[in-house]
């Protein structure tokens, strides 16, 4: 098939030979394009654009893509074995309790419980200025490098069902 295509380019005549450069000419960059685009700017900002415009979108596009399955299958599995883990203790405690191995005083656990909770909230309130901070330089991160973000939540979705 190549060779055929090849002699019928090599017969085209220089008239069908300058239609086909001038429509590759008129082929535009689509993320040149879609930067002069109002709402791509209102969206993602004036500046934004891969951090690695030197690396093609297919590549940045695979780099996002490879990282994100390799995490999202990570996640997977360290995900199985914590809830595992887990589990399985509260099963282990429940038999141990109701065997009579080891008597477990529910009001104290409540107690402590609640106590925790009051902390939590104590220190959400002094996270809330570093939190801004890691959420706005999280969404600039995303805003610049689109494409390869793109891949890895591709990848990553991927990798939790693989």
């Amino acid at each position: 098939m190549e060779k055929r295509w090849a002699d019928q380019r090599d017969r085209a005549t220089p008239a069908k030979c300058e239609l086909e450069e001038e429509i590759y000419d008129k082929v535009v960059d689509l993320t040149e394009y879609a930067k002069r685009q109002r709402w791509w700017n209102r969206l993602f900002g004036k500046n934004s654009g891969p951090v690695a415009e030197k690396y093609s979108v297919a590549t940045q596009l695979a780099i996002g893509g490879a990282s994100g399955w390799c995490a999202g299958y990570l996640f997977q599995k360290v995900g199985k074995v914590a809830a595992t883990s887990v589990g399985g203790g509260l099963l282990l405690l429940q038999i141990a309790n109701n065997s009579g191995y080891i008597q477990v005083d529910w009001k104290r656990v409540e107690k402590d419980v609640n106590k925790a909770k009051k902390q939590l909230k104590k220190g959400t309130d002094k996270a809330g200025p570093e939190l801004n901070t890691l959420v706005d330089k999280s969404t600039e991160f995303v805003k610049k490098n689109i494409v390869v973000t793109s891949g890895f939540i591709g990848g990553f979705l991927l990798g939790l069902v693989s």
